[in-house]
């Protein structure tokens, strides 16, 4: 597994990603985004707002972590490659400054709040979802080093 920063070109393949392990690990949520819509997000505002690093593996973007100075906003690994020591690597990616991050989840996801909190970062507000495009009740966590 090779993890790096990721450039423009990557893109697309983040896209892919984020949509894959949406629509399989995360299924109760809704469609919300077609696959254009996810490519022209990545593309423009995503990359460009975030320090974001790949995991590439079989020759291809596997997984991904985007974060800025404050919050962890994503962190995805397609479905074949979860459970691979893939996660907490970019996780590793994310916190290596030392800073304090946030990160939301759904509290549907369990696998996700499992993994976090085995990390060491706590839930500190919960939510109905009404404040989420998806409409779905969240859960805040926090890290600190």
């Amino acid at each position: 597994m090779i993890l790096r920063l990721a450039t423009a070109a990557d893109a697309q393949a983040v896209a892919i990603v984020h949509r894959t392990a949406m629509r399989v690990s995360l299924s109760f949520l809704p469609e919300l985004h077609t696959a254009e819509q996810d490519l022209g997000y990545f593309g423009q505002k995503f990359l460009p707002a975030n320090e974001v690093w790949v995991a590439e593996g079989d020759g291809r973007v596997v997984g991904y972590v985007g974060f800025d100075a404050d919050r962890i906003n994503h962190l995805y690994i397609l479905p074949d490659f979860q459970g691979q020591g893939i996660g907490p690597e970019l996780l590793a990616k994310a916190i290596a400054d030392g800073r304090a991050r946030k990160l939301w989840t759904f509290q549907k996801n369990a696998r996700a709040r499992k993994f976090y909190e085995d990390r060491g970062f706590v839930a500190v507000e919960f939510t109905d979802g009404a404040g989420n495009e998806e409409n779905t009740a969240d859960v805040l966590y926090q890290w600190r080093p």
